[in-house]
Protein backbone atom coordinates (compact mmCIF):
# COMPACT_ATOMS: atom_id res chain seq x y z
CA UNK A 1 0.00 0.00 0.00
CA UNK A 2 2.99 1.96 0.55
CA UNK A 3 3.71 2.17 -3.22
CA UNK A 4 4.92 5.42 -4.78
CA UNK A 5 2.41 6.53 -7.62
CA UNK A 6 4.10 7.84 -10.83
CA UNK A 7 3.14 11.51 -11.52
CA UNK A 8 0.11 12.11 -13.94
CA UNK A 9 1.59 15.11 -15.89
CA UNK A 10 -1.37 17.84 -15.72
CA UNK A 11 -1.74 20.92 -17.46
CA UNK A 12 -1.51 24.35 -16.26
CA UNK A 13 -5.40 25.03 -16.32
CA UNK A 14 -8.32 22.58 -17.54
CA UNK A 15 -11.94 23.23 -19.02
CA UNK A 16 -13.91 21.29 -16.07
CA UNK A 17 -13.69 22.09 -11.80
CA UNK A 18 -11.55 20.31 -9.52
CA UNK A 19 -15.27 18.87 -8.34
CA UNK A 20 -16.13 17.70 -11.73
CA UNK A 21 -12.66 15.61 -12.10
CA UNK A 22 -14.13 14.16 -9.14
CA UNK A 23 -17.78 13.19 -10.23
CA UNK A 24 -15.91 11.50 -13.81
CA UNK A 25 -13.76 9.47 -12.00
CA UNK A 26 -16.67 8.52 -10.02
CA UNK A 27 -18.97 7.61 -12.86
CA UNK A 28 -15.96 5.88 -14.16
CA UNK A 29 -15.56 3.64 -11.10
CA UNK A 30 -18.00 4.35 -7.79
CA UNK A 31 -15.70 2.22 -5.43
CA UNK A 32 -12.44 4.74 -6.16
CA UNK A 33 -10.81 5.32 -2.71
CA UNK A 34 -10.28 8.52 -1.36
CA UNK A 35 -6.57 8.35 -1.66
CA UNK A 36 -6.98 7.23 -5.55
CA UNK A 37 -9.35 10.00 -6.01
CA UNK A 38 -6.93 12.32 -4.89
CA UNK A 39 -3.90 10.51 -7.00
CA UNK A 40 -6.32 10.41 -10.01
CA UNK A 41 -7.57 14.45 -9.80
CA UNK A 42 -4.19 15.97 -8.62
CA UNK A 43 -5.26 17.03 -5.22
CA UNK A 44 -4.70 16.07 -1.52
CA UNK A 45 -7.09 13.66 0.10
CA UNK A 46 -7.85 17.05 2.63
CA UNK A 47 -9.15 18.62 -0.38
CA UNK A 48 -11.10 15.40 -2.32
CA UNK A 49 -12.88 14.83 1.19
CA UNK A 50 -14.02 18.46 1.33
CA UNK A 51 -15.40 18.34 -2.53
CA UNK A 52 -17.12 15.28 -1.54
CA UNK A 53 -18.72 16.86 1.49
CA UNK A 54 -20.19 19.81 -1.22
CA UNK A 55 -21.42 17.09 -3.68
CA UNK A 56 -22.54 15.44 -1.33
CA UNK A 57 -24.65 18.34 0.51
CA UNK A 58 -25.62 19.54 -2.80
CA UNK A 59 -27.71 16.61 -3.42
CA UNK A 60 -25.30 15.06 -6.13
CA UNK A 61 -23.82 12.18 -4.46
CA UNK A 62 -24.77 9.65 -2.18
CA UNK A 63 -22.03 8.09 0.10
CA UNK A 64 -23.07 4.46 1.03
CA UNK A 65 -20.44 2.73 3.68
CA UNK A 66 -19.92 -0.78 2.64
CA UNK A 67 -18.04 -2.82 4.95
CA UNK A 68 -14.88 -0.43 5.11
CA UNK A 69 -14.93 1.29 1.83
CA UNK A 70 -17.27 3.76 0.76
CA UNK A 71 -19.58 3.03 -2.21
CA UNK A 72 -20.47 6.44 -4.63
CA UNK A 73 -23.88 7.05 -6.05
CA UNK A 74 -24.06 10.06 -8.50
CA UNK A 75 -27.50 11.98 -8.74
CA UNK A 76 -27.14 12.62 -12.51
CA UNK A 77 -30.48 14.28 -12.81
CA UNK A 78 -29.44 17.29 -10.62
CA UNK A 79 -29.00 20.41 -12.34
CA UNK A 80 -25.62 21.97 -12.89
CA UNK A 81 -24.92 24.67 -10.56
CA UNK A 82 -23.77 27.94 -12.89
CA UNK A 83 -26.63 29.46 -14.66
CA UNK A 84 -25.08 29.01 -18.35
CA UNK A 85 -25.40 25.15 -18.07
CA UNK A 86 -28.28 25.37 -15.40
CA UNK A 87 -30.80 23.70 -17.72
CA UNK A 88 -28.02 20.97 -18.20
CA UNK A 89 -27.98 18.23 -15.93
CA UNK A 90 -24.63 16.13 -14.11
CA UNK A 91 -26.05 13.29 -15.72
CA UNK A 92 -25.96 14.70 -19.46
CA UNK A 93 -22.24 15.80 -18.56
CA UNK A 94 -21.32 12.89 -17.80
CA UNK A 95 -22.54 10.85 -20.70
CA UNK A 96 -20.43 12.88 -22.67
CA UNK A 97 -17.17 12.27 -20.91
CA UNK A 98 -17.69 9.11 -20.66
CA UNK A 99 -15.36 6.64 -22.56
Amino acid sequence: DDLVEPRIERPAWTFLSNHAHVLVALHRDPELRQRDLAYLVGLTQGAIQRILDDLEDGGYLRREKVGRRNHYEIIDRSPLRHPLEGKHTVGELLDMLHD
